[in-house]
């Protein structure tokens, strides 16, 4: 069923791109490997600029570690991303899209900019899923790395629904083995956005204030940076057509919708051709 979602960060690229063209990005740091997708524009760009692109994913995609061994610029750390991190230099711009929980996201955000801050270089973080359906509920890949007072009940076969922050079984949009889902959506602690928001609340200072653009198409991309930076208002002219634009909010919400649509058909064919 996840073949039929647009679902890749790469969707962004009309936007990412001139955003790191602006910022002169020439090093980068990903969470979350996209093997075909992102990793490989990054890697691109990077090499081509005499940078370097590091990698952290704990288990990429069939093929990754091969290309990345291919590819001397790109620095592949196989562990996850809070340990990862630890030892990490400071880069132009980073992109988070691996575990989408709020343990996982705010923590490294907050790492993040502390590499950052003690570099004395500017914030730039992409960040995928910061819409439904991880906006305001955890999404666990390894549910085990969670400390047990930020994980959520949960469950891998439960499904979401646009309409209701309920989780049902064998229903909706679905991890099918892969992934577990919280079993309800919102409150404290709970989902990508809240994250974001929180890491917002504490990082955002009057001394060095940040900016952040929420893209609500594709699952959703948001965008932090330094609002000192010399690129940001450049950053911020091009981006803001694209803030919390309602219209491509309900083109986004229509296309869920008929997304939802064919699970439930597959869901109940299926039922159907039992015996």
């Amino acid at each position: 069923m996840s073949d039929l979602l647009i679902h890749s960060m790469s969707e962004f690229s009309s936007l990412i791109t001139p955003c790191l063209d602006e910022a002169n990005v020439v090093s980068i740091c990903e969470i979350g490997s996209e093997f075909g997708g992102m990793s490989r524009t990054l890697a691109e760009r990077c090499g081509e600029r005499g940078g370097t692109l590091i990698c952290i994913d704990p288990e990429p995609a069939a093929g990754f570690c091969e290309w990345a061994e291919t590819h001397p610029h790109v620095d592949h750390r196989a562990a996850p991303s809070l340990e990862a991190l630890a030892d990490c230099p400071a880069v132009d711009a980073w992109f988070v899209d691996g575990d989408h929980n709020y343990y996982t996201v705010f923590n490294e955000l907050a790492v993040i900019d502390l590499i950052q801050r003690e570099a004395d270089r500017p914030l730039l973080a992409f960040l995928h899923d910061v819409s439904w359906p991880c906006a305001r509920r955890d999404f666990y890949y390894a549910p085990e790395r969670i400390p047990a007072g930020w994980r959520h009940p949960h469950s891998y076969d439960a499904g979401v629904r646009l309409e209701s922050g309920a989780a049902y079984p064998q229903r909706g949009l679905r991890g099918m083995g892969n992934f577990a889902v919280a079993l309800h959506a919102g409150g404290a602690r709970n989902g990508v956005l809240t994250a974001v928001e929180d890491f917002l609340k504490q990082a955002d200072t009057a001394e060095r204030p940040l900016y952040y653009v929420h893209v609500p198409a594709v699952l959703g991309l948001g965008v932090i940076f330094d609002a000192n930076a010399p690129w940001s208002g450049a950053l911020a002219e091009f981006l803001l057509p694209y803030h919390a634009n309602p219209l491509i909010a309900r083109l986004e919400e229509n296309r869920l919708r008929n997304y939802l649509e064919v699970i439930d058909w597959q869901d109940r064919t299926a039922e159907a051709s039992q015996p």
